[in-house]
């Protein structure tokens, strides 16, 4: 499976972006995953493809969505009220393992799959 992350950029605090990611084939679950400087990769956000159950991280609970349009094999992250500690590389990563199919997990080991990173820059 590959993965094409799109819609990464700078933005003031306060403003919104929303980034794509782009399977190559249809998986069980996707997610996002971030890295800021320094700092280990955290869970953002999964999607279940199938009944499209979701997991957020608590810090961004109420402030970004993720959505999946299953017939492009793609999902969204539409992120709003950035804030500066939202700066980091963003990932997108897949699981299609089959013993997952009904499970959206926040933790990276469960994800086989992992597209390139997405810079997102909050300024204050």
């Amino acid at each position: 499976v590959q993965l094409q992350a799109s819609g990464g950029g700078l933005v003031q605090a306060g403003g919104a972006l929303r980034l794509s990611c782009a399977a190559s084939e249809r998986t069980f679950s996707m997610g996002w995953f971030r890295q800021a400087p320094g700092k280990e990769r955290e869970f953002v956000a999964a999607v279940r493809l199938s009944g499209g159950s979701t997991s957020y991280a608590d810090s961004v609970t109420g402030r970004f969505t993720i959505s999946r349009d299953n017939a492009k094999n793609t999902v969204y992250l539409q992120m709003n009220s950035l804030k500066p500690e939202d700066t980091a590389v963003y990932y997108c990563a897949a699981d299609k393992n089959p013993r997952r199919r009904y499970s959206v997990s926040s933790s990276e080991v469960e994800y086989d799959y992992w597209g390139q990173g997405t810079q997102v820059t909050v300024s204050s």
